[in-house]
């Protein structure tokens, strides 16, 4: 056999009688297969391109030209006075300078999005094309607190939630008014007994409408009132209740960042919770086992229900917690601001009153459904506060395929705009619901009045213009409940406290000047400070 020449390199891979070495067939081979996915991808690219430029010019949409102006990359500096404003507690009004330069607007802050109050774009996207949408990050936000549920879920998932749920509110409708008499009797003796110990006699009603609307609800879906537990268990729970929900809405604005803030105490609150709501589902559902689910319907339906429909006690509580927190704050949130304005506008308070003794006279010993849907000025106030502070003030979803905004494109904004799959749309009702355009030029004003004709309603919209318990087939299931719970609680203090009125050393300052914690809801940062005698 010969040896190699003398002057071969022994280094020399490329010398080797037996061919190309194994290490530079990898790096042929890795150097191919990238320039292969490379080419495939801009291939790709290029395809959806064509596609994309087709669907556009097929809807005639044009790209939307206003933006939220910034200096800084990433516009780091509106998020930074965002930051700054926090403490103020008027987040919401900061950012009115920025939501209103246009209808829709294009954000291009780590993805592509837009910021909406144009009301033909947000009733597409909560009903005339929903299948378009879901919720996209906004899961993993809520989910640590939630769990599986309405709020949490899109598709076939939350269509078998719905269903379940709608069941037990048409139950819950059959039971009438009747059903929130014993509560709205506790909420009137808690006040009574802070009347009674108040230095100042100012009695604060928003923390005794947070108390009774978790009354109320965890009457109607637990089968027993949250006062039934020892007050230190209640002030737990409630304490632990507001922090995880005031961490959920910090991880719903931090979108796909949201596993970046799960702190410590956060898992505590929501372990707290969710044991909470474990201890009543368990208890109903093995009182069904111990004595049947004839016996256990009368006095569990709402769990009963579910159980039998799931057969999972995990299931069963990441149900309730969704009705809990849809039906404890918002309806809170509604009844604390509506006391919060007709105290600072004696002329609408005494008005209600006249309305009520009308309607309601002193002899009158139990008040009906029939009763509550003839106080037409009751639901006028009741609509001004869901205009001005509407249950949920933000909100956002996800295109779950290629789609488009009917408006908001173009030199004047009424062309289609493209939407690609994955891009985000966040609307405020906050600040359509303050649109002159929309409601005039005291649009900024508490005047329950405009609601009377019936014409606004026409000329906005419901769902549209004017979203009240949300729209499409996401409508709150709950509406009809709330309304009847709101309106009695107002009716029955009103009625025991003639006299009440805005004390002297409390500032009525013009909307939009209150302090306000955002949270998942809104709700009075200074409370709902109020002399009832």
């Amino acid at each position: 056999m010969e040896s190699p020449p003398a002057h071969a390199n022994p280094l020399d891979l490329t010398a080797r009688a037996d061919g190309p070495s194994p290490l530079l067939a990898s790096r042929v081979l890795t150097i191919t297969l990238f320039l292969v996915l490379l080419t495939y991808w801009q291939w790709n690219k290029r395809k959806q391109q064509r596609i994309e430029d087709a669907f556009a010019e097929k809807h005639g949409c044009q790209p939307c030209l206003a933006t939220v102006p910034h200096k800084w990359p990433f516009a780091i500096d509106v998020l930074k006075k965002q930051y700054d404003a926090l403490p103020k507690r008027r987040l919401l009004e900061f950012q009115t300078p920025y939501v209103t330069i246009a209808p829709t607007i294009r954000v291009t802050v780590l993805g592509n999005g837009f910021i909406l109050t144009d009301p033909a774009n947000i009733e597409a996207i909560l009903d005339k094309n929903f299948e378009d949408f879901g919720l996209g990050c906004r899961r993993q936000g809520l989910f640590p607190l939630l769990g599986e549920g309405i709020f949490t879920q899109d598709g076939h998932a939350w269509k078998h939630s719905r269903a379940l749920l709608r069941r037990q509110f048409a139950r819950v409708h059959e039971l009438g008014i009747a059903a929130l008499i014993p509560h709205a009797d506790e909420l009137l003796s808690a006040v009574a007994r802070e009347a009674e110990t108040s230095i100042d006699s100012v009695v604060d009603l928003q923390p005794h409408f947070f108390e009774y609307t978790l009354g109320t609800t965890t009457g109607l879906i637990f089968g027993e009132p949250h006062s039934s537990l020892p007050k230190a268990n209640r002030d737990e729970l409630r304490n632990n209740f507001d922090y995880a929900s005031l961490v959920s809405a910090i991880r719903l604005r931090l979108a796909d960042l949201s596993w970046l803030y799960t702190p410590l105490k956060f898992r505590k609150a929501c372990r707290v919770v969710r044991d909470w709501a474990s201890f009543f589902a368990d208890r109903a559902i093995d009182y069904c086992e111990e004595h049947g689910e004839e016996a256990a319907r009368e006095k569990y339906a709402f769990i009963i229900d579910l159980w039998l429909n799931t057969r999972d006690r995990e299931a069963v509580r990441d149900q309730l917690l969704h009705v809990l927190i849809a039906g404890r704050d918002t309806t809170a949130c509604l009844l604390s601001w509506t006391l919060f304005h007709l105290v600072r506008n004696p002329h609408l308070l005494d008005r209600l009153k006249v309305e009520i003794a009308q309607v309601i006279p002193p002899d009158v010993s139990e008040i009906t459904r029939q009763h509550i849907q003839q106080l037409s000025f009751l639901r006028c106030c009741i609509n001004e506060t869901l205009r001005l502070y509407p249950q949920l003030p933000v909100n956002v979803r996800f295109a779950n395929r290629m789609t488009i905004l009917p408006r908001g494109g173009g030199p004047d904004g009424t062309a289609p705009v493209l939407l690609r799959k994955g891009d985000g749309v966040g609307w405020s009702l906050y600040h359509l619901h303050r649109k002159e355009s929309l409601y005039g030029p005291d649009a900024r004003v508490y005047r329950p009045e405009r609601w009377e004709s019936g014409q606004l309603i026409k000329k906005v919209g419901l769902g549209a213009g004017f979203v009240d318990f949300h729209s499409g087939p996401r409508l709150c299931l709950g509406k009809d409940y709330a309304l009847q719970e709101a309106s009695l609680a107002v009716v029955r203090l009103l009625q025991k406290y003639p006299k009440i009125r805005l004390p002297p050393d409390v500032p009525n300052e013009p909307v939009g000047a209150e302090k306000q914690n955002l949270t998942i809801t809104l709700s009075s940062a200074e409370g709902c400070k109020v002399l009832l005698s």
